[in-house]
């Protein structure tokens, strides 16, 4: 998914003109440029969501004031349903106001609104529109979100799964699916070994959110799909939706990924080279590692870097590295470049960090690095 910062400057006053000179095509009569003008007023030092807030606004004091007559006229702006793999923030990012429109403004108007939704979603997607139509709407929204999840179209199929994650990037997290996630499992249960790769990337990610709320029922879950669906699409599934609970190190997890044997596994050596770093440069992580069983594993490799926080406390992120199997005795040496450097989510501050080599979970070695910033 496109970052936050890529997409937020895009939402302009040339996005205005372009939805703008879209909607004039069919509703002649609609001032693009004074829509174009107010946004570039108002959008300067606005994040993303308040930045398409803008233009939703702007259509909304310029569209009729019946939402009945205004929403067919933006349905009518839509173009060809978008194919597998086309990006909904490519070339249908505009539409971003669009759905907006419906979000804040169609809640009176819900099966109206829900059809729109399930038309823009074929050319962009629904997934925040369709939160507080949940919220205030719910019987009928998930009625409606039930016969999305069996629809023809994979864009309104991954919308099915998308728009009910319990905690969705970018939007209010639904308390009430965190709290009981059968009905969202519900959703789930004939999309989990959907043809398309867009839908299985989104019942992955969903399964995910529930594990970080109730892993008991997405071991479950996740090991009767397999049992019941033993197909190469339901076990890339499950394999994307344990994740979370892969790199906390949950032995079920790990068991039903096939990875064994990470109690038989040491790793006598260990070296992060530099000692010291500052900002921008780059840890090389060497070690050796050994199967001291007699027995075959399946094994994954991570390693675990504790960041030191501004309070002189620590907070470990898992960086997945390698899955291998590891034969009687053997022993490999792997390494893995790392590099420090800013990211939007991180910020380092100076301090003696700490690197785990972790297999299967288990932490089998500890070094240290110094950073300087």
């Amino acid at each position: 998914m496109a970052s936050e910062y890529g997409l937020k400057r895009h939402f302009n006053g040339d996005a205005a003109r372009l939805i703008g000179g879209k909607i004039r095509s069919v509703h002649p009569g609609f001032d693009v440029e004074d829509y174009a003008a107010e946004t570039e007023k108002r959008i300067p030092g606005l994040e993303l969501k308040d930045r398409v807030l803008v233009l939703a606004e702007g259509l909304r004091t310029r569209l009729p004031e019946d939402y009945a007559k205004a929403v067919p006229i933006l349905l009518a702006i839509l173009e060809d349903e978008l194919a597998e793999g086309e990006g909904m923030f490519n070339s249908s990012w505009f539409l971003m106001p669009v759905a907006r429109y419906v979000e804040e403004y169609g809640l009176d108007h819900p099966e109206l609104s829900l059809e729109a939704i399930e038309e823009i979603t074929k050319r962009h997607t629904g997934e925040y529109a369709i939160r507080p139509y949940l919220e205030q709407h719910y019987e009928l929204t998930m009625e409606k979100v039930a016969g999305w999840a069996v629809s023809p179209s994979h864009n309104v199929r991954r919308l099915a799964t998308e728009g009910v994650r319990p905690r969705l990037p970018w939007h209010r997290t639904l308390a009430f699916f965190v709290k009981d996630p059968q009905p969202v499992l519900e959703i789930l249960e004939p999309l989990r070994s959907d043809s398309s790769d867009y839908v299985r990337k989104s019942v992955a990610n969903n399964l995910n959110d529930i594990s970080k709320d109730h892993p008991e029922v997405a071991l479950a879950t996740a090991l009767r799909w397999l049992e019941e669906s033993p197909t190469p699409e339901t076990r890339w599934i499950v394999k994307h939706a344990l994740r979370t609970l892969v790199k906390k190190g949950d032995q079920q997890a790990l068991g039903l990924l096939g990875a064994t044997g990470g109690e038989h596994v040491r790793v006598p050596r260990l070296r992060i080279t530099p000692d010291a770093v500052t900002v921008g440069d780059t840890l090389v992580i060497d070690f050796d590692i050994e199967n001291t069983d007699d027995r075959r594993h399946s094994i994954a490799v991570d390693y675990v870097v504790h960041h030191v926080r501004k309070n002189g406390r620590s907070i470990p992120k898992v960086f997945k590295l390698t899955t291998l199997e590891l034969g009687p005795g053997e022993k490999r040496t792997l390494e893995k470049s790392h590099p420090i450097r800013e990211v939007q989510t991180r910020v380092y501050y100076s301090g003696e960090h700490a690197v785990d080599i972790q297999v299967n979970g288990l932490v089998r070695a500890t070094g240290r690095f110094g950073l300087r910033t």
